[in-house]
C-alpha cells in the first residue's frame, strides 16, 4: 500500500479533514450548478435545496467532526488514537450516506436513511470507549449533542419516508443549532485559551490576558443545550427564538473579554475569534427573524457559512498544522480563506435584501465558498497528506 495511503488513513484528522474539504467543495460546485443550469443536476428524492441544505450539515459538517473529535478527545483522555482499520471503516461508512444521498432518487427512502444515519452512532460509539477512561462532564456533554444531531437527520428522514409531513425543517434547524451550541461550547474553551497561549509568547503582561467568566461560560453551555431542544419542542420556534437572542447576547459578552483586537495580528487565531463572532451575529439574527423582524433564511446562513463554516475552517487549518508537527502561522492562501468564508456570509445575508440582485447575490456567496475550499485544500494538502514535519 503507497505510504501516502497509510499516512492518510492513520489518523483520524487527516482523512476526514481532507474529505471535509472536498465535500465542502464539491457541495458548492453542485448547488452553483443547480443555480445556473438546475437540468444538468440529477433527480433526488428531495429537492435540491433539501439535498443542498442536508448535506451541508450531515456531510461536510459531520466530516469535521469527526475528523477533531477522533484527534481531540484521545488528548483529553489519553486514550489510545484509533486504529486505522476503523478509521478506514468509519470514513468509508459516511461516504456511503453521502452515495447514498446523492442517489436517493433512485433508491428505497428507508435505504437512504438507514446509510445515511450509520455514521454519527459508529463515531459517537468510538469516542465513548475513548471519553469513559476520564468522565468528565464537559466532555460527556458533547455525546449528548452528537445524539441532537443523529434525531435531527432522523427528523429529516421521517419526512423524506413518509412517516411525517412536518419533520424536515425542524430537523435541519435543530441540527445546524447543535452544531452552534458544539461551537459555542468547544470555541469557549479554545479561543480564549489560544489568545492567551500567543500572547504570552509574545511576552504580553498577565493582566491583559483574556479572560474567561465561570458565569459567562455556564451560562451558554446550559443555553447551549436548550436551543435545539426547543426546537424539537416548539412548533414555531418562538421559544428557540428567545433562546437564540440570550445566547447570542451572553457569546458577545464573554468575547469582549477575549482580546480580538490583539489576535487580530495572527490570522489563524482571528479566524476563530471571527468564526464566534459570527455565531452571536447569526443567533440574533435568527432568534429576530423567528420573532418576526428579519429574514430567517438568510440569518441561518450567517450561522451555517459564517459559523459553521468559519469556524470548522480556522479549527481544521489549526489542527492540521499543529498535529503535522507544522508551525502554527496560516498559509497566505489560508488566511484569505478565512475572509472569503466571512464575505460569503455577508452576501448571502445581504442579498436576501435584494429583490433584483438575489440570485447574484447567492451565486456570489457560492462562489466565495467554493474558493474558500480550494484555497483550503490547496494550503493543507501538505498536512494532510505529507510525512509530519520535523522542526529544528
Amino acid at each position: 500500500m503507497p505510504a501516502v495511503i497509510t499516512r492518510i488513513f492513520g489518523e483520524g484528522f487527516r482523512v476526514f479533514f481532507l474529505s471535509a474539504g472536498l465535500y465542502g467543495l464539491f457541495v458548492g460546485l453542485v448547488w452553483g450548478l443547480w443555480l445556473t443550469v438546475p437540468y444538468m443536476v440529477p433527480d433526488y428524492g428531495m429537492t435540491p435545496p433539501m439535498w443542498h441544505a442536508h448535506e451541508m450539515i450531515f456531510g461536510y459538517a459531520t466530516a469535521a467532526l469527526g475528523g477533531f473529535f477522533l484527534t481531540a478527545v484521545p488528548n483529553w483522555t489519553g486514550a489510545p488514537d484509533a486504529r486505522a482499520r476503523f478509521i478506514a471503516l468509519a470514513v468509508g461508512i459516511w461516504l456511503a450516506g453521502r452515495m447514498a444521498m446523492w442517489f436517493s432518487g433512485m433508491l428505497p427512502p428507508v435505504m437512504v436513511a438507514v446509510i445515511d444515519l450509520a455514521f454519527v452512532p459508529i463515531l459517537a460509539a468510538k469516542i465513548a470507549t475513548q471519553l469513559i477512561r476520564r468522565p468528565k462532564p464537559q466532555n460527556m456533554i458533547f455525546l449528548l449533542l452528537l445524539s441532537l444531531i443523529w434525531i435531527a437527520d432522523l427528523l429529516t428522514h421521517f419526512e423524506w419516508i413518509g412517516l411525517t409531513d412536518d419533520t424536515l425543517q425542524s430537523g435541519l434547524r435543530m441540527s445546524l443549532l447543535t452544531l452552534c451550541a458544539m461551537i459555542a461550547i468547544l470555541g469557549g474553551r479554545i479561543t480564549p485559551a489560544f489568545t492567551r497561549n500567543a500572547m504570552k509568547r509574545a511576552g504580553v503582561s498577565e493582566a491583559d490576558w483574556p479572560v474567561s467568566v465561570a458565569a459567562l461560560n455556564k451560562a451558554v453551555m446550559g443555553l447551549s443545550l436548550i436551543l435545539p431542544l426547543s426546537v424539537l419542542a416548539s412548533g414555531d420556534w418562538g421559544a428557540a427564538g428567545v433562546v437564540a437572542l440570550v445566547l447570542g447576547v451572553v457569546q458577545i459578552l464573554r468575547m469582549a473579554r477575549w482580546r480580538t483586537i490583539w489576535a487580530a495580528r495572527e490570522p489563524i487565531l482571528l479566524a476563530l475569534h471571527l468564526g464566534l463572532g459570527m455565531l452571536a451575529l447569526g443567533l440574533i439574527l435568527w432568534g429576530l427573524a423567528v420573532l418576526g423582524i428579519g429574514n430567517e433564511v438568510a440569518a441561518l446562513h450567517v450561522l451555517g457559512i459564517g459559523c459553521v463554516g468559519g469556524m470548522t475552517l480556522a479549527v481544521m487549518s489549526r489542527a492540521a498544522l499543529g498535529h503535522s508537527g507544522r508551525a502554527l502561522v496560516a498559509p497566505g492562501p489560508m488566511v484569505v480563506a478565512y475572509g472569503l468564508m466571512a464575505a460569503a456570509a455577508l452576501s448571502r445575508w445581504i442579498g436576501a435584501e435584494l429583490e433584483a440582485g438575489y440570485l447574484v447575490a447567492m451565486l456570489l456567496s457560492d462562489g466565495l465558498w467554493v474558493t474558500a475550499f480550494a484555497l483550503y485544500l490547496i494550503s493543507m494538502w501538505p498536512a494532510l497528506t505529507g510525512p509530519r514535519a520535523t522542526r529544528s
